[in-house]
């Protein structure tokens, strides 16, 4: 039994791991409740959340129940060992599932299909976690040490003035389900070729890569406010790459296609790995992606480019 709850301990750390590299969930920030105190009123009307990069969570619940488990185990089998204590090791057999159980990640592992393509954070809520447009008035922000972090409250007018960034961002962190709307009428010529200041994201990575309805008509758009496909971000990818990591097998043909991809060379670029788009999409399975890039590179699609016209109605 042991043996067991160490294997399913030493898997879920091994997912958490890998999410907490993916580009998906690793910077997301999301807001979760802190272990509940002792004397805190359950009642009270005024929450606190936690500000936490949603993969730096996750690895560290991960590893919290690994290095618990394994804790328990050692010391159980020690007693075991040097005083004869069976006691210890038959309470840790059959407390042990119930402890794994009761790990919120892990529970979502084992029991609710674990992380399937196209699954975002806010399509799976593990944590009970909200975002940051969904905190209330009510809602408290707490720093790592526990001390109230004061929010500053958005004016009206401070909504609407939303720098293009943060349009950007925010409708990565949406994922699918994002609505291009605000994206769209927000692209312009001068910022058609905009990189993100952290990671050097563009207009065009997200949209490739995104699988949101009507994202072949923002990248259209993209491609008449002329949007580059061959820039590249802070880890050496492409829009090409991006499609094709995050199985967007739409956004990699239209890259292909309407911005002329294999003319371009965009499958023949080396990230900082040394990775073209190809070997991402074949090492995380999205098959539809390879089979995409290799019909294109095969008949020499050069795209010739569709006319201005075939993309979204510019903004007035």
């Amino acid at each position: 039994v042991q043996f067991l709850i160490v294997l399913a301990s030493l898997y879920i750390f091994l997912t958490a791991k890998k999410l907490s590299d993916s580009r998906k969930f690793k910077d997301m920030k999301i807001y979760v409740l802190p272990p509940p105190q002792p004397f805190a009123d359950p009642n009270a009307e005024q929450k606190q959340y936690k500000e936490v990069e949603y993969g730096e969570h996750v690895f560290t619940t991960a590893r919290s129940l690994l290095t618990s488990t394994l804790f328990g185990i050692c010391m159980t089998v020690g007693l075991h060992y040097y005083k004869g204590m069976i006691v210890g090791l038959a309470m840790q057999s059959v407390m042990g599932p119930f402890n794994l159980f009761e790990n919120k990640f892990a529970k979502a592992i084992l029991l609710g299909g674990g992380f399937k393509k196209g699954d975002t954070p806010r399509s799976r809520r593990i944590f009970d976690e909200k975002y940051r447009d969904e905190l209330s008035d009510k809602d408290e922000i707490v720093d790592a040490e526990g001390k109230v972090v004061t929010r500053k409250k958005e004016t009206k007018k401070a909504i609407e003035t939303k720098s293009f960034e943060d349009i950007l961002l925010d409708t990565w962190d949406e994922g699918e389900s994002a609505n291009l709307g605000p994206l769209i009428e927000a692209l312009t010529k001068k910022n058609a070729n905009f990189k993100t200041s952290e990671n050097g994201w563009t207009p065009l990575m997200v949209m490739a890569a995104i699988g949101s309805p009507k994202v072949e008509d923002a990248m259209k758009k993209l491609k008449s406010l002329g949007a580059n496909p061959s820039l590249t971000d802070g880890e050496g990818w492409n829009a090409l790459h991006w499609a094709a990591f995050h199985g967007s097998a739409s956004g990699a043909k239209t890259l292909l296609d309407v911005f002329g991809g294999v003319s371009a060379e965009l499958h023949t670029v080396v990230d900082k790995e040394g990775k073209t788009a190809l070997q991402h999409a074949k090492d995380e399975e999205n098959d539809a992606v390879v089979t995409v890039i290799e019909e294109a590179i095969a008949s020499g699609s050069t795209g010739a480019g569709l006319a201005e016209s075939d993309g979204l109605r510019k903004r007035k």
